[in-house]
């Protein structure tokens, strides 16, 4: 056994819907302004230019149910409704047509912001670590395996305190799913336990302590957090 000077932390894992396993989660890849409404929202141009990519920490990890404390140093946590596909088998430079063999399956996630130190970090050039991959930044539901399971297209969709706030359809991704994994693969190798957060809707908005957030991803499953 390693010596190891401390004890090493416990393995980030997600539940898997139906069972008592676990899915270790290795790293957390989100791709950025993957709808056009969201783009345009966010002062962009919507046009299919290649993707880009931001990371959260694996232990960011908030599993459905519990409660998301509010960050320090903001004043604006925004919710981002998200499909989060699960990689089962690596790879490096994936085809399109070979994308989805890679996926274990999918989830129903939250990429939570603090959108007044993103946009600062926007203005000034800097990396957008701070505003994205904080403590308890991404609620998370829980996986299904991806058999049967088809992502190009379904209603995505968040509630706060039961009223919608955002609500599309997967079939408005810019960069669809096989595309996105191909894409990231060509840029770093994809493990086993990587996943990856496929983008928001439009409608990104402020939450506040005590609000209840309810997101769906049609034949996928459910997330739920309580800010506090």
């Amino acid at each position: 056994m390693p010596n190891y000077v401390l004890s090493p932390p416990p393995v980030a894992a997600l539940p898997i819907k139906g069972s008592d396993a676990l899915f270790p989660v290795r790293r957390i890849f989100c791709v950025g302004r993957n709808y056009a409404e969201h783009a345009i929202e966010m002062g962009s141009d919507p046009t299919r230019e290649p993707p880009f990519y931001f990371a959260k920490p694996a232990d960011a990890l908030v599993t459905s149910g519990a409660d998301m404390p509010y960050p320090p140093a903001s004043k604006q946590l925004h919710h981002e409704m998200e499909l989060v596909v699960a990689i089962g088998v690596g790879g490096s430079n994936i085809a399109v047509g070979d994308a989805l063999k890679h996926v274990w399956g999918y989830c129903a996630g939250l990429d939570m912001t603090r959108r007044d130190l993103q946009n600062e970090a926007k203005k000034t050039g800097r990396p957008w670590d701070m505003g994205k991959g904080f403590d308890h930044s991404a609620p998370m539901g829980a996986l299904v395996p991806a058999a049967g399971i088809d992502v190009s297209k379904g209603l995505i969709e968040l509630k706060v305190n039961g009223k919608v706030r955002q609500t599309s359809d997967l079939s408005k991704l810019i960069w669809s799913v096989p595309e996105v994994i191909a894409n990231l693969s060509g840029l770093v190798e994809l493990a086993p336990g990587d996943l990856i957060m496929t983008g928001t809707p439009e409608n990104v908005a402020a939450v506040e302590r005590g609000d209840l957030l309810e997101g769906v991803v049609e034949g996928v499953g459910t997330v739920t957090v309580k800010i506090v």
